[in-house]
């Protein structure tokens, strides 16, 4: 009855991010700018993408998937976090926090797997050119989107209904700014050692691999551009893959970090500033650094606000 009792659909508690100091209102308006720049930015180059002939191509079909995953994260997060920050409340309700878990996984996952996938590409690109047109066709670019989806829906589905059937103990408070699996389970009343080793496991899948597999594309295009006789060709490949490993690395590094290390060795301060980097910073920062330093991009985007004003006058 006790366990019955622990596992009712009731309300959780968010602690959040902010608190009610003058500090906290300065970083709530920052929050609010990058979501709203965020937002932005991502659908911008979707909009683009989809304009642009010129853009009609699998990196930049995988990029439109990137884009799409990151505005519905920042989307699942941050307008909870706005809300319950202008009410005063710090409530989530059992199925809210639900959703959240099962969105953010979802999103998490398949950004993990897509991004290996945009690091395939840009491989094949500058190693194989000759073999670029069959290696990574049309029906590739979409099979590699639509499984980055797929697995990481189902990956979702089984940590989301594993974590909600935890007990939970009375008070119901989440020390987090969202409903995240390491923060859950940390409220459980039972052993989650077990669940926490197929943590592990999804981690490897989603995590070590692909992280592993976009150093190793990385590594083999700077081998690739290095033994290039244009100096000014190296420089720009060196540029782009630099720019695009800062942005690997701030995603997979704060990632593997949280879900990685045994439940001990959490803290809540730690966990959400961890957090901010996958889940707000790098979704502002991937449309800059994956498209809008490209002339192709920035191309496309003279020519629809040079076709906006024809249009206005």
């Amino acid at each position: 009855m006790r366990h019955m009792n622990q596992t009712s659909i009731s309300d959780f508690t968010l602690v959040g991010l902010f608190s009610s100091s003058r500090t906290s209102l300065v970083a709530f308006s920052s929050l609010c700018v990058i979501f709203v720049l965020t937002l932005a930015e991502n659908a911008l180059l979707i909009l683009l993408i989809r304009s642009d002939s010129r853009l009609h191509s699998p990196m930049y079909f995988l990029l439109s998937h990137l884009s799409l995953m990151d505005i519905l994260h920042v989307s699942n997060i941050v307008p909870k976090m706005v809300s319950n920050f202008l009410s005063g409340t710090r409530t989530i309700s059992f199925a809210g926090c639900g959703f959240q878990v099962f969105l953010s996984l979802i999103l998490l996952g398949g950004e993990c797997l897509l991004l290996a996938a945009m690091s395939y590409d840009r491989y094949v690109a500058i190693c194989h050119p000759l073999r670029y047109a069959m290696l990574m066709s049309d029906r590739v670019s979409v099979l590699l989107a639509a499984g980055a989806w797929l697995v990481g829906t189902l990956n979702s589905t089984v940590h989301t209904a594993y974590v909600l059937h935890f007990p939970f103990c009375e008070p119901r408070v989440i020390d987090h700014y969202f409903c995240e699996v390491p923060a859950l389970v940390k409220l459980s009343c039972v052993d989650t050692s077990r669940y926490e080793r197929g943590v592990d496991v999804s981690a490897i899948i989603f995590l070590l691999i692909p992280f592993s597999m976009i150093s190793v594309s990385y590594a083999k295009i700077l081998h690739t551009v290095l033994q290039s006789k244009s100096s000014e060709a190296r420089r720009k490949s060196f540029s782009t893959c630099s720019f695009h490993m800062v942005v690997v690395v701030m995603y997979y590094g704060p990632f593997i970090f949280m879900y990685m290390r045994p439940r001990s060795y959490h803290t809540p301060g730690q966990d959400k500033l961890l957090a901010i980097f996958y889940t707000i910073l790098t979704p502002s920062l991937n449309p800059v650094i994956y498209s809008f330093r490209n002339k192709d991009v920035l191309k496309a985007m003279k020519g629809v606000f040079q076709s906006s004003v024809v249009y206005r006058k």
